[in-house]
């Protein structure tokens, strides 16, 4: 994969094929930080498939490093592709109503006695993060999500933002 032989563009519909299966189903999870470096560990690399450069100082062939890696690939990063992707995902439930049970799922609270260890993280805690990283992390996410186009533009906005 790293041979000079195969062209940018067929590297990038591998790294595309590679990388869709494994997000399948992303729009539910609830990623921790630790969860999120980890997926972008594995990104890069899979996106070295674009191969050592060689140094033009010293004339040795060197590792890309990761900024070289997404400039190479520009494209949106695997966690920003996710958050996105939960993002439309949230918006098309908050539009399903309070009596369908995936709504009710989303947004409910659970009964019952909590186990004695922290509780886990819920996509809606996840969704209000998301959100917070655009500047709107106080607001209704229900209410915000009923007027399509200004979560359209949250939802770019969260796609462009960069991860450390």
């Amino acid at each position: 994969m790293s041979s000079s032989l195969l062209s940018k563009n067929l590297k990038i519909k591998i790294y595309r094929t590679i990388m869709l299966p494994v997000l399948y189903g992303c729009e539910t999870w609830s990623l921790t930080l630790r969860e999120e470096r980890k997926l972008r560990v594995f990104e890069n690399m899979v996106l070295r498939i674009f191969g050592p450069r060689r140094d033009e100082v010293t004339r040795e062939w060197r590792r890309l490093h990761n900024e070289e890696v997404n400039d190479l690939y520009c494209s949106p990063n695997i966690v920003r592709v996710i958050k996105s992707r939960r993002m439309r995902w949230a918006e098309h439930v908050a539009h399903m109503g309070e009596e369908r049970g995936v709504y009710r799922v989303l947004v409910g609270k659970p009964e019952g006695k909590r186990p004695l260890r922290r509780p886990r993280r819920r996509c809606v805690y996840n969704i209000r993060m998301d959100l917070q990283e655009v500047g709107c992390g106080y607001m209704d996410w229900i209410g915000l999500a009923q007027h399509r186009d200004r979560w359209r533009m949250l939802v770019s906005a969260v796609m462009n933002l960069r991860v450390p």
